[in-house]
């Protein structure tokens, strides 16, 4: 009878397991949610309709791009925080609803500052908000490591990924028309309103987050922790050559909005049209990017993700001799489904290529060098903007646009496999 009711306990015990995940799971799937609406309302090309509305240029819009990379260095200093902060959803919810109220401060600038200060005052509310975002973002990781079973990994973030960014597609379409039926303060007013309940909704379900034990690093606090993942030469060459990448790419890709936008002057609606259509991509390449991961190595895929990032951009010379729309069609398809695939590996390659117990130091480290390089790249890329803006319109519509992607392909092609075939069986 005991050895019945030790393995009826037992039992009991693996179906509670069960049941936490696929609560974690389910709750994951709603939080995401309501971020990718407020993300999507307030950021992307309406955030470039809101910035040239406040009189930002195209050197203001780039540092504003540059921010959010920039903001990862604080993963850093929270990884060493976690050692002592082990209550991850509680931390989790606080700076995910301290990044989103910041943001939707934004709002009020127009209404509580004078327009000499606008400019000051959203970079200074933007950097806290990122900053939050950025801190609650290594911990998010680390809690997700654990919540979903690695034997369905790369399928889950793939099925979660396509449900939404559907949601961003639809949101997309719903704010460009907001703006095209109620420009200005008026359609401004109306995306903040639904933003502000958008917080509310996700700072609840972060809430609802499972919260399984923290592992500490086996360094504790010590200087060693950050050391650990510089002295992993596998993870760290992958690092530096996706760092590499990423700095060149962010001299044009987050600019896209604005050439669109204010060099080409495409209205608001055909620019987010343009958007949504790398979104509805993106929505579909998820899933199937996360069925050729079940298959294939998570390094082995990023080899593939790279050129189609490259081709995005070299592509724009075809604005030379074709229809634009046509090629910014092929640009944005392009785009979406190299970001799909590169967003969902590069996830799995950070949890795949981490000691569990070190995972957040691994994180901070990977989002400390990606980030100096992302903050970089736009800021680099709004200066070159602005000083080609007396010459050629050739160069400005296509030209720098189409240089760097020729030197992405270069590192795609000749670099990029150098750093990952050797890491093939490694996933």
């Amino acid at each position: 009878m005991s050895r019945w009711i030790r393995g009826f306990k037992q039992s009991l015990a693996i179906r509670t397991s069960e049941s936490e995940n696929r609560r974690g799971l389910r709750i994951s799937l709603i939080e995401g949610i309501p971020a990718n609406i407020l993300a999507n309302l307030l950021g992307g090309p309406l955030q470039t309709v809101y910035l040239t509305y406040l009189g930002f240029t195209a050197f203001h819009i780039g540092l504003v791009l540059a921010i959010p990379p920039f903001a990862l260095l604080v993963q850093i200093f929270i990884a060493f925080a976690m050692q002592k902060w082990q209550n991850r959803r509680l931390f989790a919810t606080l700076f995910g609803v301290i990044h989103r109220l910041m943001w939707l401060g934004t709002g009020l600038i127009p209404l509580a500052f004078t327009e000499d200060s606008w400019i000051p005052v959203y970079i200074a509310l933007w950097l806290t908000s990122m900053i939050a975002g950025q801190a609650g973002g290594v911990i998010w990781t680390s809690l997700m490591a654990d919540v979903v079973p690695a034997a369905v990994r790369g399928k889950y973030f793939g099925i979660r990924n396509t449900i939404h960014w559907a949601v961003v597609c639809v949101t997309l379409l719903v704010g460009g028309q907001i703006m095209e039926w109620l420009p200005g303060p008026k359609g401004f007013t109306v995306l903040f309103a639904v933003s502000a309940l958008c917080v509310v909704w996700n700072g609840w379900a972060l809430s609802r987050y499972p919260n399984p034990p923290f592992q500490p690093s086996e360094n504790g606090r010590s200087l060693k922790m950050f050391v650990r993942p510089f002295a992993d030469r596998r993870f760290l060459s992958a690092t530096l050559f996706i760092s590499a990448f990423i700095l060149l790419q962010n001299i044009v890709i987050p600019l896209f909005s604005y050439v669109m936008l204010e060099i080409m002057d495409l209205s608001t609606s055909e620019v987010t049209l343009i958007i949504m259509l790398q979104n509805i991509v993106m929505m579909v390449s998820y899933y199937y990017w996360g069925v050729l991961n079940s298959k294939y190595s998570t390094n082995t895929l990023l080899l593939w993700t790279f050129p189609l990032i490259a081709g995005s951009c070299a592509v724009w010379l075809g604005m030379a001799i074709l229809p634009v729309m046509l090629i910014l069609i092929v640009v944005h398809v392009l785009l979406g489904f190299g970001f799909a695939g590169y967003n969902l590996l590069v996830f799995n390659f950070l949890i795949g290529d981490s000691p569990k117990s070190e995972r957040p130091m691994y994180v901070a480290v990977f989002s400390a060098l990606t980030g100096i390089a992302g903050f970089i790249g736009p800021v680099a890329g709004g200066w070159l903007y602005d000083e080609a803006s007396s010459g050629p319109m050739w160069l400005q519509i296509y030209g720098l646009t189409t240089f760097a992607g020729l030197a992405l392909l270069a590192l795609s092609l000749v670099i990029a496999p150098f750093v990952f075939k050797s890491r093939e069986g490694h996933n």
